[in-house]
């Protein structure tokens, strides 16, 4: 390994911990802090799912944002000032406690967040642009270890936090979050002028031949439905069953853990295949999962659920990732990305209103669980019929 691949790798890692902050903290960390602002707000299901679709709604408009800018300004300034932005905000949120500061705060981390997180993944295609076993391995690390890294760091802090100062503690959650996304920003913009790489689309002549790949597009729309309902209400469901903050911790951190080491995992099936099969067989493991807490609801079950779980679900990011880079050309790999990105965040502003409906209709959290992963295993029948573009 040369000096140059060493470089490549630490910008790598810029990246990843860019992700940590706009994935990891920003959209996750909720699902860790629901129950307590659940319980100091008296929130129902229906409105803590609310809150996560008005984050949701910002994603979209993000990812929208994205698809215009990407086409005059680099995916590398794109990338920085979302990850400065998020970090502004995640911080912003442990200072307002009133409910509309919330949502404005939720609406605002979901645009910077899609700014930043739908260009990391151009960004990772072009690093090893020669060397395809690394590529595959580069872009599953930066979604599977980026986001699972900032699950792990809170899930280590929220639940004992929360036990030990209260319900009431949770501004200072946020807090820590946003230092810590302050902490890790540098790494991520150092990265970002390190790149050199073509992530500005130069011609829109040619345009994406979306008949071709709708199985894709729809297997992802099923995915933004699906996952987001188990990372909003895991520890709603967990409180409901009367769990300890330690057995919550416990839960969160194994989750973090192998999605950190998820990427391991996909990495020769991201190297093989260059159809709809990887996004397929991802969205199936998504759903066992999602759905082994209805059928043993004790912790040894949420112990399998977590596993499954998370060793796929930051995977299916990687997946169309995996398919843009090879079988499109590298100019519209940002532009394919950030549409793969709207139509994901169009999706998951349904799963978590929906679900918490459903939980609030059958005074049970775990039914809108069972749901998703129904929505999950549609997407993956669908994905499974996308061919490679040039067949």
């Amino acid at each position: 390994m040369d000096n140059s691949d060493i470089k490549q790798w630490f910008i790598l890692i810029g990246l990843l911990l860019g992700v940590t902050v706009t994935n990891g903290f920003a959209r996750f960390a909720y699902g860790l802090l629901l129950p307590a602002m659940q319980a100091e707000m008296g929130w129902n299901y229906g409105e803590a799912g609310w809150l996560s679709t008005i984050n949701a709604f910002g994603y979209i408009l993000g990812a929208i944002l994205t698809m215009v800018m990407v086409r005059n300004i680099s995916s590398q300034k794109l990338f920085a000032f979302g990850l400065v932005t998020t970090s502004a905000v995640l911080t912003l949120t442990g200072l307002f406690a009133d409910i509309v500061m919330q949502y404005l705060l939720r609406f605002l981390a979901g645009i910077f967040g899609a700014i930043s997180f739908s260009t990391a993944g151009a960004l990772a295609s072009g690093l090893f642009k020669d060397n395809p076993k690394r590529n595959a391995l580069s872009i599953a690390i930066l979604f599977g270890t980026g986001g699972g890294l900032g699950i792990v760091l809170a899930a280590l802090v929220i639940p004992l936090l929360l036990d030990f100062r209260g319900n009431s503690a949770w501004p200072l959650c946020w807090l820590v979050i946003g230092l810590v996304s302050i902490l890790f920003s540098p790494f991520g913009l150092w990265a970002a002028r390190n790149l050199h790489v073509t992530t500005t689309v130069v011609s829109t002549k040619q345009c994406l031949p979306f008949s071709k790949m709708l199985p894709e597009f729809i297997g992802y729309a099923s995915f933004g439905v699906g996952y987001i309902v188990y990372l909003t209400f895991l520890s709603a469901w967990m409180v409901s069953q009367s769990m300890s903050a330690l057995s919550m911790a416990l839960i969160w951190v194994l989750l973090g853990v192998c999605i950190c080491l998820s990427p391991f995992v996909w990495k020769p099936v991201f190297a093989k295949f260059d159809n709809g099969v990887p996004l397929s067989v991802i969205l199936t493991c998504i759903a066992i999962g999602s759905s082994i807490p209805m059928v043993s609801s004790g912790l040894g079950g949420l112990i399998v659920s977590a596993t499954i779980f998370g060793i796929s679900v930051f995977m299916a990011p990687g997946a169309i990732t995996n398919f843009t880079r090879k079988n499109l050309p590298e100019r519209l790999w940002a532009f394919s990305i950030s549409l793969f990105t709207v139509v994901f965040a169009i999706a998951q502003t349904v799963g978590p209103y929906l679900a918490g409906a459903v939980g609030d209709i059958f005074d049970n959290i775990g039914v809108g669980l069972l749901m998703a992963s129904f929505i999950l295993l549609f997407g993956a029948v669908i994905s499974l019929r996308q061919k490679r573009l040039d067949e």
